[in-house]
C-alpha cells in the first residue's frame, strides 16, 4: 500500500492549490481517503474525507465551502482542491487510507503518505 501526497507550495491569502494523493497497492473502492493537516505545535486534524465505497464526502467546519475532495477513477488519485486559502490553513498536509468509523480520527487510518507543505502568506 502506497500513498503519495503532492501539490503543496507557497500561496498568497485568497489563492488556491490542488493537492493530489496518488494511491497504489490496494482496492480504492473498499476504503476511505482522508486528508489531514498538522501545523507546528498542534495536533493532527482531519480536513476532509471521501468514502470511496459510497462516495460520501466529509469536511471540517473550518474548510467547508472552500475545500473540495474528489477522486479520479482512472488514475486512482484523490484530490483536495483548496480555494480561498487563509494563513491559518498553513500546515503539512497528509493523505491516509483506512476504513474509519470516525473520519476525522487519525487513529482510524492504517496507511499514511508523506506530508506536503502548504504555506499561505503574503
Amino acid at each position: 500500500v502506497q500513498l503519495q501526497a503532492s501539490g503543496g507550495g507557497l500561496v498568497q491569502p485568497g489563492g488556491s492549490l490542488r493537492l493530489s494523493c496518488a494511491t497504489s497497492g490496494f482496492n480504492l473502492d473498499d476504503h476511505a481517503i482522508g486528508w489531514f493537516r498538522q501545523a507546528p505545535g498542534k495536533e493532527r486534524e482531519g480536513v476532509s474525507c471521501i468514502n470511496l465505497a459510497h462516495g460520501s464526502t466529509y469536511y471540517a467546519s473550518s474548510v467547508k465551502g472552500r475545500f473540495t475532495i474528489s477522486r479520479d477513477n482512472v488514475e486512482n488519485t484523490v484530490y483536495l482542491q483548496m480555494n480561498s486559502l487563509k494563513p491559518e490553513d498553513t500546515a503539512s498536509y497528509y493523505c491516509a487510507t483506512g476504513t474509519p468509523l470516525v473520519w476525522a480520527d487519525p487513529s482510524e487510518y492504517d496507511y499514511w503518505g508523506q506530508g506536503t507543505q502548504v504555506t499561505v502568506s503574503s
